[in-house]
């Protein structure tokens, strides 16, 4: 028997979770799924995280929940099942107005599959439908239609009843101004016009090696790499089995209760590379069925 939860994470700063490959003129760029582009935190990676916040806090559990060290990796496999950080919704620069937070029906009709895999409570949201020949909508929640310019795309806002996929995201997000912001920010658009965003609008920044000695570049020393902006939201699906170890024996709901009730007494966690110059941290909400 398995017992399940959703983390939802709020990047408060940009997250490099690299590719390891180049991609065009991108050195660095992030990890993206092959066949939609959009992009994503495998799920190698955030169990890394989770396993190394484990190790920093020196859980007496870690080795029953994620196994045991890679010198002994073939004694037994861990206890948690940890999904891709999926992407929800993305932060869209708008020439009019505010940042909006940005989505798509594909990304919703995903969502609403993973709550109902993880049992979950019901997801009963509307998600809108978009004809291929109205491209140009964008639905918003407010009552501010009109023309929306999201970076160089030029919309026609429509007001849309969104209050309970609202209250549904705001969940994932553990801000208290959350069914605020996201009335005033949330906008949804066509699946292909989100690909193109999503794509194209994530930030890629130079960086440079400077010579002590002459202050200037090193030959070579020139690279460009892409990050996740902060804002972004996102979501890890985590299930939970009993121990595979005779050493420590504990059932799915002791797992799951190490990560949801002991792991994050504080509420944070980084991902990706580039720690040291403050990327990749996360604000941690916790959903778990009746909660």
């Amino acid at each position: 028997m398995t017992h399940t939860a959703l983390l939802g994470l709020l990047a408060e700063t940009s997250i490099h979770a690299g590719a390891g490959q180049m991609a065009g003129v991108i050195d660095l760029p992030i990890q993206r799924e092959a066949h939609t582009e959009w992009p994503v935190v495998f799920g190698s990676s955030v169990k890394g995280a989770l396993r190394t916040l484990a190790d920093e806090q020196q859980a007496s559990w870690r080795f029953a929940v994620f196994g045991p060290e890679t010198s002994n990796a073939s004694d037994h496999a861990g206890a948690l099942l940890v999904s891709d950080a999926r992407l929800l919704l993305l932060p869209v620069r708008s020439l009019t107005s505010h940042f909006k937070w940005v989505t798509c029906p594909a990304l919703l009709n995903r969502l609403k599959a993973d709550i109902k895999r993880l049992q979950l409570s019901d997801a009963d949201f509307v998600i809108p439908e978009f004809d291929n020949d109205k491209k140009e909508i964008a639905l918003v929640a407010n009552a501010a239609t009109g023309a929306l310019f999201l970076e160089e795309f030029k919309f026609t806002a429509k007001a849309a009843d969104l209050d309970t996929l609202i209250k549904i995201l705001a969940r994932l997000m553990d801000r208290d101004d959350a069914v605020a912001a996201l009335k005033q920010q949330l906008v949804i658009v066509h699946d292909d016009r989100f690909k193109h965003m999503a794509k194209f609008a994530t930030p890629v920044n130079a960086h440079v090696c400077i010579d002590n000695k002459t202050k200037t570049v090193k030959p070579g020393a020139l690279w460009y790499e892409e990050s996740l902006p902060a804002d972004t939201v996102l979501y890890v699906g985590l299930h939970a089995q009993a121990t595979r170890t005779e050493k420590e024996k504990k059932t799915a709901g002791e797992v799951l209760s190490h990560i949801t009730d002991e792991l994050f007494s504080r509420p944070y966690l980084q991902l990706g590379g580039n720690e040291t110059v403050g990327m990749g941290w996360c604000k941690v909400a916790i959903c778990k069925a009746g909660s």
